[in-house]
């Protein structure tokens, strides 16, 4: 079994790299069609080069470039009324034969449509119907029987992915822009900032230096920051942090635990992260020291060291859940 699962990623690898020597102007104008496309970006394709087709329409929508996928069978029922003037229409079909696909073309044709094809078959009619056509021509199929779409659909896959990744890399588009397609999941917190998560406003659990013990409790416990507070000098900068842990050790080792100062129990020279940080960056920091909260700043700012925000592990927590 292993033997031969081996013998299929090597034929589909092969598949993949024999197509870096046929990239050509080609791919180029395939490329500068879509950037060019002033109406909608239309992928099609049946069987298994359909579902090839979804998922690289799926891949252009995620990095900039809005994209849909029509099924050909459903174009000649109705669908066909979607795609109008100025449209790009990106087909895929290994065999390239397909009867719906080719009385697709012909209508797109009358509506001034570019069509870019991707095909193992690029000399068949429907190549004569394209403006561009992309050679996916593989070998031999990884299926024993030789049979089953393998080799050919991760080729045509492969070759999907290249145009959207060098679409996306002459759109400038950038992780923040990525972020606001994936605001849910791993990649939506990995791509998320601090600015996006924390707390911030008149809430803020901020006291001054020589805040009494009293004060600093009320403040602790109040609202979605309890857990922490904030110690600031007269100018605002931020030179201590009070924790739960804090306290809890001075009601353990101090017989009158409400008496003194803020600046007495506060922990100098905390953790903090910018507002501009990922919240990766965060969890990691919180992880590794350990702590439960972070004070956020905005080192941008005149006063970088006054904080704007706290974010407590939980916040993250949520965001990576969701």
């Amino acid at each position: 079994m292993l033997d031969l699962a081996r013998k299929v990623l090597d034929v589909e690898a092969q598949a993949i790299l024999a197509m870096k020597e046929r990239l050509n102007s080609s791919f180029e104008k395939a490329v500068e069609t879509i950037l060019s496309c002033r109406g909608k970006l239309i992928f099609t394709g049946t069987g298994k080069s359909g579902h090839i087709a979804r998922k690289v329409a799926a891949t252009f929508s995620s990095t900039g470039t809005p994209s849909l996928f029509l099924h050909p069978s459903e174009c000649l029922h109705g669908d066909m009324g979607f795609i109008s003037t100025g449209d790009v229409v990106c087909a895929m079909t290994y065999r390239g034969d397909s009867l719906e696909l080719q009385i697709l073309f012909q209508t797109a044709r009358k509506k001034n449509v570019s069509i870019i094809l991707l095909t193992g078959n690029f000399e068949g009619e429907l190549a004569q119907f394209a403006d561009v056509v992309l050679n996916v021509k593989v070998s031999r199929e990884a299926c024993p029987l030789g049979l089953a779409p393998t080799a050919s659909s991760t080729a045509t896959l492969a070759m999907g992915d290249a145009l959207a990744m060098v679409t996306h890399s002459k759109k400038s588009f950038t992780a923040e822009q990525f972020a606001a397609n994936h605001p849910g999941g791993g990649l939506g917190f990995k791509l998320t900032r601090i600015r996006e998560l924390m707390h911030a406003g008149p809430g803020l659990p901020i006291l001054p230096m020589d805040a009494p013990m009293t004060k600093v409790l009320s403040v602790m416990s109040r609202g979605e920051t309890r857990g922490a507070a904030g110690i600031v000098d007269p100018e605002g900068a931020l030179v201590g942090v009070i924790t739960d842990g804090d306290i809890r050790r001075r009601l353990e080792n101090s017989q009158n635990p409400l008496e003194g100062r803020a600046d007495t129990l506060m922990t100098r020279n905390p953790k903090t992260i910018d507002a501009e940080e990922l919240a990766e960056r965060a969890l990691f920091l919180l992880e590794q020291f350990p702590i439960n909260v972070l004070f956020v700043l905005d080192k941008s700012a005149a006063e970088p060291r006054k904080p704007i925000g706290i974010i407590h592990v939980q916040d993250l927590v949520r965001a990576r859940l969701r």
